[in-house]
Order: structure tokens, then sequence, then C-alpha cells
């Protein structure tokens, strides 16, 4: 499988997503577990878009001196592409996290705590998964069929509103099988995952809440990362594009948790990019798509989609007055 990615590349990108989670957590230290405000989280989202943002340019630049111009400009479009697709599949991830603090009654102080462990996890499974991935590709090219099929399937489901129906916490096997399986405190108990009670063991909600997020997490990486190897199998490229979008998860789960109800397009649009991206990949043999097309429809789905929600958010508000 052809690829960018070098030895000193990959040791750049986890050297610089090393730094970003340090800033990150001292941060958090120093919020002392105070809930995060609104304008904060915008300063965060600011910066984790920036970093993405300067790491294409500087893989542009990389690459226009050691491979040409013609592959910097697509490998770029590739990982803006990635990253934007992966981005946008990452808000719904960020409301099903809203779901699983509001059913356990999470206060916003412990929140923060959550996600930051729930993104390190997430950095890990997903990293792992997506070179698995790649090593399908490699071995087995029929599977990018099977991915297309996938998505299409799953765009369809978005389309119709049937993801709705797969997002009720209580009917995860997973948090069945802990509360069968487990020694549960009925309370939470501070910011503690695990407690001792007359000798025992018990684990408390707040443990429950972070095995539901990084569920989570693997269940719409079973979206997501077929959405990108649609846009490039180039493992180091699919590695960047999804990591970086979800470096800023965090920040982006605090500036959207007050706006979850006003996405009321979103999912259409997310199912419209899926289906697109998943017959694309069905096509591979029949027609290649250039990479600024496939670019160049996401941005478009998702300026279409945010415009149309926000007018209806806003007719909304005017009938209830």
């Amino acid at each position: 499988m052809e690829t960018i990615g070098t030895l000193w590349l990959y040791l750049v990108f986890f050297a610089i997503v090393a730094v970003m989670l340090v800033i990150d957590f001292v941060g958090f230290k120093h919020q002392h577990g105070q809930e995060v405000k609104v304008r904060t989280a915008a300063y965060w989202s600011i910066a984790w878009v920036s970093v993405a943002t300067l790491f294409g340019g500087g893989l542009w630049l990389y690459l226009e001196q050691t491979a040409g111009a013609a592959i910097a400009n697509t490998k770029v479009m590739e990982y803006f592409a990635g990253y934007l697709l992966e981005k946008s599949l990452a808000i719904d991830n960020v409301f099903v996290w809203l779901m699983i603090f509001a059913a356990f009654a999470i206060p916003p102080a412990l929140q923060r705590k959550l996600l930051l462990y729930g993104v390190l996890g997430a950095i890990v499974l997903r990293t792992i998964f997506i070179f698995i991935g790649a090593w399908f590709v490699q071995e087995f090219s029929w599977i990018l069929y099977l991915f297309g099929a996938f998505l299409v399937y799953t765009g369809f489901k978005f389309l119709r509103g049937q993801h709705e129906e797969d997002s009720n916490i209580e009917d995860m096997a997973i948090l069945k099988w802990l509360r069968k399986h487990m020694r549960i405190t009925p309370q939470l108990q501070g910011d503690k995952f695990f407690v001792r009670q007359n000798g025992l063991l018990w684990a408390t909600p707040l443990f429950l809440v972070l095995i539901l997020v990084e569920a989570s997490d693997v269940i719409f990486a079973v979206d997501s990362i077929p959405a990108i190897f649609a846009v490039t199998t180039d493992p180091f490229i699919v590695l960047t594009a999804n990591l970086m979008a979800i470096l800023g998860l965090r920040a982006m789960f605090f500036l959207l948790s007050g706006a979850a109800s006003k996405m009321h397009y979103l999912p259409y649009g997310l199912g419209l990019i899926l289906v697109f991206i998943g017959f694309k990949m069905l096509m591979l043999d029949v027609f290649h798509m250039p990479i600024w097309i496939s670019l160049s429809f996401i941005v478009i789905v998702l300026t279409v989609t945010a415009i149309l929600s926000i007018r209806h958010s806003k007719k909304h508000n005017e009938t209830t007055l």
C-alpha cells in the first residue's frame, strides 16, 4: 500500500498529539473541576482547528519539497477532506455523549474528566482500528466494496431518521451486562470510579458512564473509519485526519452542548455525505473521482445543513413566542 508515512513523520505527528494532550490536561487541572464555559470551549475549539490546519500546511510544505507539488496537493486535500468528514461525523458522537450524561445525571464538573479519559481511549482504539483496516484493505481489496455498501446503508438510516432509534442508552447491551455482573453503587461517589464498601470493591455510575463513552466511540468508529478509507487508503492520512478530529472532541462537546436541539438537519446532512462516500467507494473500478470533488461536496453539504438548521431554529423560536 502506497503511503507518504515515514517513521520521522509518525514521530512528529505523535509528538504534536502528546504535547497538545499535556496542554489540555494541565488546563483541566487548573480548572479545578469547574464547569467549562462556552467561551472557553470556543477558544479551545479554535485552537484545535488551528493545530489541525497548521499540521496540514506543514505537511504540504514537507511534501512539496520531498515529493513534488502534485503529490503535496493531493495528499493535503485528502487530509482536509478526511478531517472534515471525521469532524462532522463526530458531532453525532457528541450528541450521544450528551444523552449518556443526562441519563446518569453527570454534573458538568465531572464531564470534562470523563471526556479526557474518553478521548485518550479513542486515540488508542482508533489507531489500532485504522492499522487493522489498512491491513485488510491491502490484503483484501474487495473489502472496500463491503465498506461502501455499509456506508450507503448507514447513510440511508440517517436520512430516514432511524439512527435515533439506535440511541437509547438503556438498551445498550454493554450497560445491561455491566449491571448484571458488577457491584455498582446507586449514587455517584464524587469523582471516583471505584470505592470500597464493607471490604468489597464497588464500581460507581461514573465508571459505567466511562465505559459507555468508550463503547459509543467504538460504535461510531465502525461508521467513520470505513468512510475515511473512501477518501484515501493512505494509512498516514487516515490516522492523522482521524486523530486530529478526535483531539478537538472535548472542546466541541462543551461548545455544542447547548445547541444539540438546534442541529435539526445535521443527521440528514451526515446521511447524504455517507451515501455519497459509499457510492464513491462502490464505483472505484468504474470512475475515479478527484479528491477536490469529495472535499467540495462535504463542505457544501455541511454549510447548507448549518444554514437550514439555523433557519429552522429561528422559525421554531418565533412560533413558540
